[in-house]
């Protein structure tokens, strides 16, 4: 294997922790960029000793200069309480942090991959959403912040390909769970998992219809390696997600079943511009990556289960006002 000193920005978070220690067990040299806003520095404490490990508090806001020969853009609040919490310095992390990786990677003759969404297709009028798909985004609404900023961030991305051969990849990441979850994330598999385990009213917002497609974390960081690795005329954008799509309903009962969890389900109102669906099409990965997922979402559901039963929450700082 051609080892490869790698930037990951966003690295201590739920992602970026796991892909940080995918590539050092890869043996890569490993550059691990977080302002920790969002993330815990226990999610890489274990790579810490590593001697291809290395770990920087930056904001990517701020330029940053270092010889790197690959770099994974994580950086980004991902959770709708958290990039609500401080929606301008949100923007401002898509936009002017896709700014800074580029002009890095135009310097050092870097490949550059973007974690964008699938919050790019807002509230979708098709599907599943094909990355043809233009998307439904509500540019003044409060999700803006995060779904516009992750579409600028693409446009970014392309005009530097165009203009400048930056050699980019793009890829717009589907609703991903697993160990590393921020407990207070305010995403629905960690509200429910910490609701379930402590026997409370579990919140559905709406009455449990609208659907989500669920992806296990080690499936989601192969498919970005793989994206990475992939030759140059694949840059994307291209979905990474489970296509296999589930209820708010279905979701909470399945919870409620492997944690063995005496909780009731409870509904709130539907927060303003929430999608009603999201179900990925993958046959652009299928085809250019041969890329799948393979854990079935019972199985990764267990499997975080597992590690929530394992944390102190006193451990997590708590949630952001406008969780």
């Amino acid at each position: 294997m051609n080892l490869r000193r790698i930037l990951v920005t966003g690295g201590a978070g739920f992602l970026g922790s796991h892909l940080c220690e995918r590539l050092v067990e890869q043996g890569h040299d490993v550059i691990c960029v977080d302002n920790f806003f969002t993330s815990q520095k226990i999610n890489v404490a274990h790579l810490l000793a590593r001697p291809n490990f290395e770990l920087i508090r930056h904001d990517v806001t701020h330029a940053l200069w270092l010889e790197v020969d690959e770099i994974y853009n994580l950086a980004c609040p991902a959770a709708p309480g958290h990039y609500q919490h401080n929606p301008i310095k949100t923007m401002k992390t898509s936009v002017m942090g896709a700014i800074n990786v580029l002009g890095m990677a135009k310097r050092c003759g870097a490949k550059v991959l973007q974690a964008s969404t699938s919050e790019v297709y807002g509230d979708p009028d098709v599907h599943p959403q094909p990355e043809s798909y233009r998307g439904n985004v509500n540019p003044i609404g409060p999700r803006a912040c995060y779904d516009e900023g992750k579409r600028a961030a693409e446009t970014l991305f392309f005009d530097y390909h165009r203009r400048n051969r930056v050699r980019i990849r793009v890829a717009r990441i589907f609703n991903t769970f697993g160990p590393r979850m921020h407990p207070f994330d305010g995403r629905v598999v960690s509200n429910f998992i910490r609701q379930a385990l402590a026997n409370e009213p579990i919140t559905i917002f709406g009455d449990g219809s609208q659907s989500r497609s669920f992806c296990y974390v080690d499936d989601l960081i192969d498919g970005l390696i793989r994206l990475m690795n992939a030759p140059d005329a694949v840059t994307g954008p291209i979905n990474l997600g489970n296509p296999v799509e589930c209820t708010m309903l279905d979701l909470a009962r399945t919870i409620i079943d492997l944690s063995g969890s005496s909780s009731t389900i409870t509904n709130k109102p539907l927060p303003s511009d929430d999608p009603r669906q999201r179900q990925p099409d993958i046959t652009l990965a299928r085809t250019a990556l041969q890329w799948e997922p393979k854990v079935p979402m019972r199985e990764g559901l267990a499997r975080a289960i597992a590690w929530f039963k394992t944390i102190d929450l006193r451990n997590y700082r708590p949630p952001t006002p406008n969780y």
